[in-house]
């Protein structure tokens, strides 16, 4: 991002504002370790299924989904290089006797057949994009009718905390409108059953999947509260001063703020998973009509 301190530091440059560094892929890491087991439940492929894991990042998530859906043959595509190097080196530490295919690609225009796959998964990709439901049409292009789709968004309007604080709350609105700058929405979560429904999916399923950590749940505090979502505030700082969003000392205290919900207090957060199904040809048809289904 521009590091002028005016207004045109916030013209759109990156879908991705949290960038590339390893210190992210780190905390991406934390994060899909720490919410395996309240994401990934429920989430398993038939062996044999031919899988489409669309931006995949560094390879976090898919991990969990090899381990889940042993036997399925998976496709991860990322549109950075860089991120399918990682995602290569992070999968075959975990899972070394596991073959899958890797290819860079844009979600938005995909490299394959119509109905190429049997199911599709997605997560924390759609809110990085300026049109998630032109994403979502693409995927389903590719996906065989009956197939599922499975997506996996935040909402950052569901942090709540205690100790409440005014400059933490907006520490946290300066990541929600850098995000919204760059063409994203990290209040993409409480969206995803219209989205879904508008792109012509049918049986959408949502489902709040909701992470509390308090004093009693350390693991949680610390792979969630501070080496994820704090991690994730504290990553846009530079960014944040130079859009003129915040200054210096109220940025600190914002963030000493959120860390006192880690230190003896309580944070909540709200993911949501959403599960629908590519609906045969003559069903779309009959519901949109013939011109409207056929694009």
């Amino acid at each position: 991002m521009d590091t002028a301190t005016t207004s045109s530091a916030l013209t759109p440059t990156a879908e991705y504002i949290h960038g590339y560094s390893s210190r992210e892929g780190r905390r991406l890491g934390d994060q899909a370790d720490t919410l395996a087991q309240l994401l990934h439940a429920g989430t398993a492929y038939p062996a044999g299924s031919r899988v489409l894991e669309a931006g995949c990042g560094v390879g976090a998530q898919t991990v969990h989904l090899l381990r889940s859906s042993p036997g399925a043959r998976l496709v991860a595509v990322d549109r950075s290089e860089d991120s399918l190097a990682r995602a290569r080196v992070r999968v075959a530490a975990h899972e070394p006797e596991v073959r899958m295919e890797w290819l860079r690609a844009d979600v938005l225009d995909l490299p394959f057949a119509d109905a190429e796959f049997d199911h599709v998964f997605v997560c924390f990709v759609l809110e990085h994009l300026a049109d998630p439901g032109r994403a979502l049409a693409e995927l389903r292009r590719v996906l065989r009718p009956g197939g599922t789709v499975t997506v996996i968004e935040g909402d950052h309007g569901s942090a709540f905390f205690h100790p409440a604080g005014e400059y933490a709350r907006a520490a946290i609105g300066c990541q929600v409108r850098l995000q919204a700058a760059a063409g994203g929405n990290a209040l993409l979560g409480r969206q995803l059953q219209p989205l879904l429904a508008d792109a012509g999916y049918d049986d959408v399923v949502v489902r709040p999947r909701t992470v509390y950590a308090d004093r009693t749940r350390p693991a949680l505090v610390e792979g969630f509260t501070r080496n994820t979502f704090i991690a994730m505030v504290e990553s846009v700082r530079e960014d944040a001063l130079a859009a003129g969003l915040t200054t210096e000392a109220d940025w600190d205290r914002g963030i000493a703020e959120l860390r006192r919900a880690a230190d003896g207090g309580t944070f909540h957060y709200t993911f949501f998973r959403a599960v629908a199904v590519n609906p045969p040809a003559g069903g779309l048809a009959a519901r949109l009509g013939p011109s409207e289904a056929s694009r």
